[in-house]
């Protein structure tokens, strides 16, 4: 239930740009996408907001890989498809666990600074790990830190030029081909940008969940672009819920990065006792789905709106130079980390399904590429294992940014401009309270299409979004707003059927009316196409 594109328009009525590889979004995966390319390409990145206001700079607990001397890759290898609940391809997981490595030493010789003890790096552990195997930065700011050196990286190629707060509407196809970008600037009003290979690496959708850890910027525009254009999603249904950020009235939902667990934080409710064990034998180290599910069971159970993070325990300057960001943070709300415990529940966190990829980014749609949590690449499954998002973006950044180059360096023509119009009659309506309609979506996503599902509200939710849907089609937007929520409802539409549709739970995908993994009618993955 959508037009093919957002507004009306003709491209021989508007401004044009060439480059030969257009990349969408400045996260790890896109600017190492765009470093990438541009050993091969003239590279275009654009981006809606300025170039480090994404999720990555936002990851705190760190860089899953196979640097420490005595861990393997076979032993990374078991515990991410352990995660993926029989989900994740063998192949894509083998591809990015030993990619990873040396991606990161490039990085470091880049000028990335991992903290260290000694001379040696410091690893942490979390959930489903099998060892201490995350390195981090600046204590609990390694996002930022990978962030900082892409875009110093970014702006020291010469033939990268990054384009700030600009909207990419949509990709623009020709004879099924991706061609180019329809884009919107402040400065510039709607023009195209056409390339011979385009790159979506636009981050999640988290913005869609009342409750989430994201930054305001993330609305699924990328996987709701690929949908218009014909591209296949794949596994929407899979959202990973990080089982503890901060809940404090007036606070925004922040990450208590799963390394505090890591490291001896131990999840207790409002009576003090310790609970986890008795959902897993691994306890507060259990994988996420695990801990977040138990997480409202417990609240269920007695009936409060949250469970603690105890670190009492812990030194309090150790615990202030481990993580300083959420020292402060903790402080910031009269949270005496030393004399009580910090107040935490479940918010949506990261995106495992996304725009269908094969091991080097390629989509269905020629000339177009994904990676990073826009996209499913087969590494994640059903739920992904703890620091394995900044590693995919960085492997994927790279393999995409590197088939894409080469494919736009060997086509001889330079992109060319063809006529594309598109023209829909909007039957006229009452003004649209646009912020009344996110809200109302962000609700009904965190309250029907959440942690916990079943048929009824799964279908609830399905008509409420689909008559939503039906009256944002039959109007006419014209700013950034309008178009986040048009995407918006894509994306949740998506998520929702898909998750009515798998009647099982598996990992992510919790269903009160299906409790138990079903491998005989759903070890597969869940596709959708538009039309079809």
């Amino acid at each position: 239930m959508t037009n093919r594109y957002l507004i009306n328009f003709d491209t021989q009525k508007l401004s044009h740009i060439f480059t030969e590889v257009a990349v969408v979004g400045s996260g790890v995966a896109g600017l190492r996408a765009a470093i990438q390319a541009a050993r091969h390409a003239e590279v275009i990145v654009v981006t809606k907001d300025k170039i480090n206001h994404g999720s990555t700079p936002w990851a705190q607990g760190g860089i899953a890989a196979v640097l420490h001397p005595d861990d393997t890759f076979e032993s990374h290898i078991d515990d991410t498809l352990k995660s993926g609940h029989g989900l994740s391809d063998p192949e894509i997981v083998k591809q990015v666990v030993h990619d990873g490595p040396g991606l990161i030493r490039e990085m470091m010789g880049w000028g990335a600074t991992f903290d260290k003890e000694g001379e040696d790096l410091h690893y942490t552990r979390e959930g489903g790990h099998s060892g201490p195997r995350i390195i981090h930065a600046h204590g609990d700011s390694t996002g930022f830190e990978i962030s900082r050196c892409l875009v110093e990286t970014t702006y020291g190629v010469e033939n990268i030029r990054v384009i700030e707060n600009t909207f990419c509407l949509d990709l623009l196809t020709h004879q099924g081909n991706g061609v180019g970008l329809l884009v919107s600037s402040i400065e510039d009003g709607v023009y195209c940008i056409w390339a011979r290979q385009i790159i979506l690496s636009t981050g999640g959708c988290g913005q869609i969940y009342r409750e989430t850890t994201n930054p305001d910027v993330v609305t699924g525009d990328g996987m709701a672009v690929a949908y218009r254009a014909g591209a296949t999603l794949q596994d929407m249904e899979f959202v990973q819920f990080h089982p503890t950020t901060l809940y404090v009235a007036g606070s925004t939902r922040a990450l208590i990065s799963e390394a505090v667990r890591g490291e001896g934080g131990i999840l207790i409710n409002r009576a003090g006792e310790p609970f986890m064990s008795n959902y897993h034998e691994k306890a507060e180290l259990a994988p996420r789905d695990v801990v977040s599910q138990a997480i409202v069971t417990e609240m269920k159970r007695t009936q409060d709106t949250n469970v603690f993070l105890d670190v009492r325990h812990m030194p309090k300057n150790k615990f202030k130079e481990r993580f300083p960001r959420i020292f402060g943070l903790c402080e910031q709300f009269d949270v005496d980390i030393a004399v009580e415990p910090i107040p935490v529940r479940p918010a949506q966190h990261y995106m495992i399904g996304g725009i269908k990829t094969d091991g080097n980014g390629h989509t269905n749609v020629p000339g177009l590429l994904a990676c990073g949590e826009v996209a499913s690449s087969g590494l994640h499954g059903a739920n992904r294992l703890g620091s394995n998002s900044l590693l995919e973006g960085l492997v994927f950044g790279y393999r995409s940014g590197e088939i894409a180059g080469k494919a736009a360096a060997s086509q001889p023509a330079a992109p060319q401009v063809v006529r594309i119009q598109h023209s829909v009659t909007h039957p006229h309506h009452a003004p649209v309270d646009l912020w009344d309609l996110r809200h109302s979506l962000k609700s009904e996503m965190w309250r029907n299409v959440g942690i916990e599902r079943d048929e009824r509200i799964l279908k609830s939710a399905v008509q409420h979004i689909d008559q939503w849907s039906r009256y944002a089609l039959n109007t006419e937007f014209d700013s950034p707003v309008g178009w986040e929520v048009q995407n918006m409802l894509t994306v949740g539409r998506a998520i929702t059927a898909s998750a009515l549709a798998r009647t099982e739970s598996r990992g992510a995908h919790f269903r009160r009316d299906f409790p138990n993994r079903n491998d005989e009618q759903w070890l597969r993955h869940s596709c959708m196409t538009k039309g079809t």
